[in-house]
């Protein structure tokens, strides 16, 4: 399969302190590659280096099988983490502003109702929700007709509803057979959305692959939670986590019976599979960061 995006020892340096270090990935065309992390892991200083928005210290990046370069990104769209309007514009206004800049741009009815924005079309765009700027943004985004699309952190201050009805629209996207790279911190929108995932965490990928994979290396049957207040202690392997203890077991009923002969209190427990987020904390040792 194509790649769309080739990255080999991706650095960038401020100084003495190294932000991105060493990286190497790829994105194949038509998938959806997740970039995920806690903030300050270095995920928003690379996806800006594969914009072309930053220069790398060090390494190499091809789109579409050449060397990035300002032709190439004529066919790449980007939502910023932020972005600034022009008041007083509806937001048929903003899109017809946007659509005009370029010569072979997306059908204006199609990316209307691609990013569901018929309901707010005369809407001054600086009275918008959450979760209808940032429909709004993915139609700027999309202007251009592009082949590749980054999501910087689209969903970060959506409620539940505004971020699973994004959900849905990034894969009305792919359906058309965009490549999408997505920025994120939450491990469940990259385990709906991402056909591969890197983790990164200081700099670093710590992990690369399918999120069903990545889950079958690195864990075997189910995590039963405990919280932490049912007892001082509980023995045998074992970490501890939001706030109750998780166990990692392929015997959910011998594990069950061994909490009842320590006299440990069930109440609250829950069985469930492995996560991404499970993941994330088994790999790093640490919660996600705020």
């Amino acid at each position: 399969m194509t790649n769309v995006i080739s990255v080999e020892n991706l650095t960038k340096n401020y100084g003495s302190k190294t932000a991105v270090n060493g990286i190497s990935f790829s994105v194949a065309q038509g998938d959806c590659f997740g970039l995920l992390g806690p903030n300050g892991a270095g995920k928003t200083t690379t996806i800006e280096m594969l914009e072309g928005v930053l220069n790398p210290s060090q390494g190499k990046i091809s789109l579409f099988g050449e060397p990035a370069n300002k032709s190439l990104y004529k066919r790449v769209g980007i939502q910023f983490q932020n972005t600034a309007l022009q008041d007083y514009l509806t937001v048929i206004e903003t899109v017809k502003l946007f659509h005009a800049l370029y010569e072979q741009p997306m059908p204006l009815d199609e990316l209307i109702q691609l990013c569901a924005l018929e309901d707010i079309l005369q809407q001054d765009a600086r009275t918008l929700s959450g979760g209808q700027r940032q429909r709004l943004l993915l139609a700027l985004a999309l202007v251009n007709s592009p082949d590749l699309v980054f999501l910087d952190e689209p969903t970060t201050g959506l409620d539940p509803q505004a971020r699973r009805n994004f959900w849905s629209l990034i894969e009305a996207i792919k359906a058309q057979g965009r490549s999408i790279v997505l920025t994120t911190h939450y491990m469940d929108e990259a385990q709906v959305l991402c056909d591969d995932i890197a983790i990164m965490d200081q700099g670093q990928i710590i992990a690369s692959g399918s999120p069903e994979a990545l889950l079958a290396d690195h864990f075997n049957g189910a995590v039963v939670c405990i919280p932490l207040e049912n007892t001082n202690d509980i023995s045998g392997a074992h970490s501890i986590a939001n706030g109750r203890y998780e166990i990692e077991t392929e015997q959910v009923d011998e594990t069950i019976q061994s909490l009842i002969q320590q006299n440990i209190s069930l109440e609250g427990m829950q069985v469930k599979r492995p996560t991404l987020e499970d993941l994330f904390l088994k790999l790093t040792g640490h919660a996600l960061r705020g």
